[in-house]
């Protein structure tokens, strides 16, 4: 086979494997640090969950969507500084986003009544 041609093939396909990255699936913004911190205690809820509903904004402006866990670690921390209704609200958005997630988020919803 012609040097040349092995050479420009696979030029080629070099140029055409970094075209484009694909999309991610989710919108992760500041969600893992924040995790990160909440278990370190690094910084107050408060600040965690400013954070985090700057990440929902800002998803939701771009019309992407947020990883699994994301509402339920919200909602979590709405339940460490007394907010219960916010709490339930996220923990309820974490079962419609990922229905897969209703058995464990009711059983913490049944532990709140």
């Amino acid at each position: 086979m012609n040097p040349k041609l092995v050479l420009a093939l696979l030029a080629g396909t070099l140029l055409a494997g970094c075209a484009a990255q694909p999309k991610p699936l989710y919108h992760w913004g500041e969600y893992q640090p924040r995790v990160y911190e909440h278990f370190r205690a690094e910084s107050a809820p408060e600040e965690q969950i400013l954070r985090l509903e700057e990440g929902v904004q800002k998803a939701a402006a771009a019309g992407e969507a947020l990883p699994p866990g994301y509402h339920a670690h919200l909602g979590l921390l709405y339940g460490r500084i007394g907010r219960g209704e916010e709490m339930k609200r996220a923990f309820e958005a974490e079962k419609m986003q990922f229905p897969e997630s209703a058995a464990f988020i009711d059983r913490l919803l049944d532990k709140l009544d």
